[in-house]
């Protein structure tokens, strides 16, 4: 089950809003949440669930010893039990394949199936387990508290990364008004519409273009494919894959925030950062917090020697890689940015900010180029694509069909391109200031706000109606 499905919209999140509204204490509604988020994550998946309880009563237990002694203990415990399975269901495979590869034998492990979302949840029960070994916060006593933290249908899947820290008080006392509600459908619309309207096409056409006949991704395809296809292939994928896993979090922070919760940011116009430093502050922000808070600072951070500086950025960033996927080319898009980092941490970064808008346009080819590194795991895939950009493929530098396609996005493409900047939001800022001053655009302003959400709550359900095209990119991670 996704957010923007007809099911999800009109059936399964209505329903648990309803029963909310009508439980009439915390506990009765936490239980409910708990029920909707453990129905939802075994819907794709029922025995995977059991996993997902599992870990959180390892986790929940660990944490509560913790305080009668052996602190470290129950941590390497705990570090183990969580990694040691994320391990298995993720990392095994590639392990043994690996391993056959060397030796010229096959793998003698069956492929074993990858849990929805076990890397964001694996990553939430550390951060509670671990801030509790640290003292920053207390050990929950009640198991079914934890559960309802770590599987939270809201972020359960794609996340953000909630850390317990930030919402240990509202998963026992919260409150909700009109505000939070009207904030909270409108922040869930905004990213309805930002995942239906602009994600999916963008998807569809990054896909159209290098496909083969029968619509899949080759290695054939690709060679076939012209330039023009490939560069602009590459440019709608690098916004599909933003506005796909923004809108997520949009909408688990809009859903949040109707019941209570409030989720930190997970983007903040990651595309207009000045260096690939920014760009890491501004994407996907709780997966950077975490492996800094969690990996590099205690690593020692940048507060040792210049060499040690480097190498564990050079550990985070390998992580970084190998989390998103079990495959070298994750890694070498983690490396990829290391190498960047490594440079401004040595040279480049002063320069970068002498002029701004170099720092702009490096930031963002280095980001283009490390999604093609991630969008395809074949690294005779990745060498096609990069050789038919440069026109060292067999697809020449324009097709009729390619051209045709890329006309008919001519209007589309540079519109999502602007919605992936502040503009929208700096001049809906000016528009309520205004407001302050005058009438007319106060009710103007009034108006937009509650006509605006229902406006993308229409188109996308409209486009939604008959469309069998509705990835979520981030659900393989």
């Amino acid at each position: 089950m996704v957010f923007s499905s007809l099911f999800f919209l009109y059936a399964f999140f209505p329903l648990c809003m309803v029963l909310y509204a009508l439980a009439r204490t915390i506990s009765a509604r936490n239980i409910i949440l708990l029920i909707f988020s453990l129905i939802f994550y075994a819907w794709g998946e029922p025995v995977y669930m059991l996993l997902l309880i599992g870990m959180a009563f390892f986790d929940w237990l660990f944490a509560l010893q913790m305080p009668k002694g052996h602190r470290k203990l129950w941590l390497v415990l705990a570090c183990v039990v969580n990694l040691g399975i994320l391990g298995v269901f993720k990392y095994l495979n590639f392990a043994a394949d690996n391993i056959a590869a060397i030796f010229g034998a096959d793998s003698p492990i069956t492929a074993i199936a990858l849990p929805i979302g076990i890397s964001f949840y694996t990553f939430q029960l550390l951060t509670y387990v671990i801030d509790v070994y640290r003292g920053e916060v207390l050990a929950q006593r009640k198991f079914t508290t934890i559960l309802l933290y770590a599987s939270l249908f809201h972020q359960c899947i794609a996340g953000p990364i909630v850390r317990y820290a930030d919402v240990e008080n509202e998963l026992t006392a919260r409150r909700v008004d009109w505000a939070d509600v009207s904030e909270g459908v409108r922040r869930f619309c905004v990213g309805l519409g930002k995942k239906v309207i602009i994600a999916n096409t963008c998807g569809n056409l990054a896909d159209t273009l290098i496909a083969g006949g029968d619509g899949s991704i080759t290695l054939a395809s690709v060679e076939a494919a012209p330039a023009a296809a490939l560069w602009v292939s590459m440019l709608a994928y690098m916004l599909q894959i933003y506005f796909d896993f923004s809108a997520y979090s949009d909408m688990a922070i809009g859903m949040g925030r109707m019941v209570g919760f409030h989720y930190l940011e997970n983007f903040n116009y990651p595309y207009i950062a000045r260096s690939i430093k920014e760009f890491w502050r501004r994407w996907h922000m709780s997966l950077s917090t975490f492996f800094r808070d969690y990996v590099y600072i205690p690593l020692g951070g940048s507060r040792c020697s210049t060499g040690r500086t480097l190498l564990n950025m050079l550990v985070v960033w390998a992580l970084t890689g190998l989390w998103h996927g079990a495959s070298w080319n994750f890694v070498l898009w983690g490396l990829w940015f290391f190498v960047f980092l490594a440079a401004e941490t040595l040279v480049l970064g002063k320069a970068l900010k002498k002029v701004p808008a170099v720092g702009m346009l490096y930031a963002l080819i280095v980001v283009y180029f490390g999604w093609v590194l991630f969008r395809f795991q074949d690294m005779e895939v990745i060498g096609a694509v990069l050789r038919g950009m440069f026109g060292a493929g067999n697809g020449g530098w324009s097709s009729f069909e390619a051209a045709t396609l890329i006309k008919n996005h001519a209007f589309f493409l540079p519109v999502a391109m602007v919605c992936t900047t502040p503009l929208f939001a700096i001049l809906s800022r000016g528009w309520a200031q205004l407001g302050k001053r005058n009438r007319v655009a106060a009710v103007s302003y009034s108006v937009a706000q509650l006509v605006w959400p229902l406006v993308l709550l229409f188109v996308s359900t409209v486009m939604l109606v008959g469309n069998s095209y509705n990835p979520f990119l981030y659900f393989q991670f």
